[in-house]
């Protein structure tokens, strides 16, 4: 890893971040960002190998600049550095296209394995993530009717897994609210869910949730 973006608010949260990707990677340069308009500048102005994201930022979401890194520079590591452990934030950092969610609350040796084992291809997920993942799917069952689902239904999957609100998926099918709530219910039967964060994970296992690169 040579050039590394940390996208972190707190002076001393960047410090301790920036003492664990130099143990990980003695020869990284390290480029910061405070707040997320600063981090989606930094995006569009240098070539990144790895990038360390928090999700609370003082002007906005982490989020944004994470897409917008996926948009822009699809070979980028993208890593969310959070305290953030809940269902949601989990499903709306991997269906944007995270290679990684790092509690900050792990030791730092720990990370510092995580971060060199995501540059070799290994997912970076804190154990009580990856067990969170792991239950989600345990509560859900397999899912055998994918294969149901039209190719409209798995257009607005795709889009409920990017976090887009019902207005903003029929606004971009050019179709009617009442419409595209008559997909998500049927979406929702033959997936057997009840809830947005569910259709998310579905829509990141089925890899419907990142937006197309070409």
């Amino acid at each position: 890893m040579t050039q590394v973006l940390i996208v972190e608010d707190r002076s001393e949260t960047r410090r301790w971040l920036r003492g664990i990707v130099t143990a990980a990677f003695p020869k990284a340069i390290l480029h910061e960002a405070t707040c997320q308009s600063s981090g989606l500048v930094q995006s569009a102005r240098r070539r990144f190998d790895l990038a360390l994201i928090d999700l609370v930022l003082p002007d906005g979401s982490g989020l944004e600049v994470l897409r917008r890194l996926r948009l822009l520079q699809p070979n980028t590591i993208c890593v969310v550095t959070t305290v953030m452990g809940d269902d949601a934030s989990i499903v709306g950092a991997l269906s944007a296209g995270a290679h990684g969610y790092l509690l900050k609350e792990q030791p730092r040796d720990l990370l510092v394995v995580q971060l060199q084992q995501v540059a070799a291809g290994i997912p970076a997920l804190s154990p009580s993530v990856a067990r969170r993942i792991m239950q989600h799917f345990q509560r859900t069952g397999p899912v055998t009717s994918d294969d149901t689902l039209t190719t409209r239904e798995r257009e607005v999957l795709g889009m409920i897994g990017r976090g887009l609100r019902n207005a903003e998926v029929a606004q971009t099918l050019h179709l009617s609210e009442n419409t595209i709530a008559g997909y998500i219910k049927d979406i929702y039967r033959k997936l057997g869910i009840s809830s947005r964060a569910e259709a998310s994970w579905h829509a990141a296992r089925l890899g419907l949730g990142t937006p197309d690169q070409s």
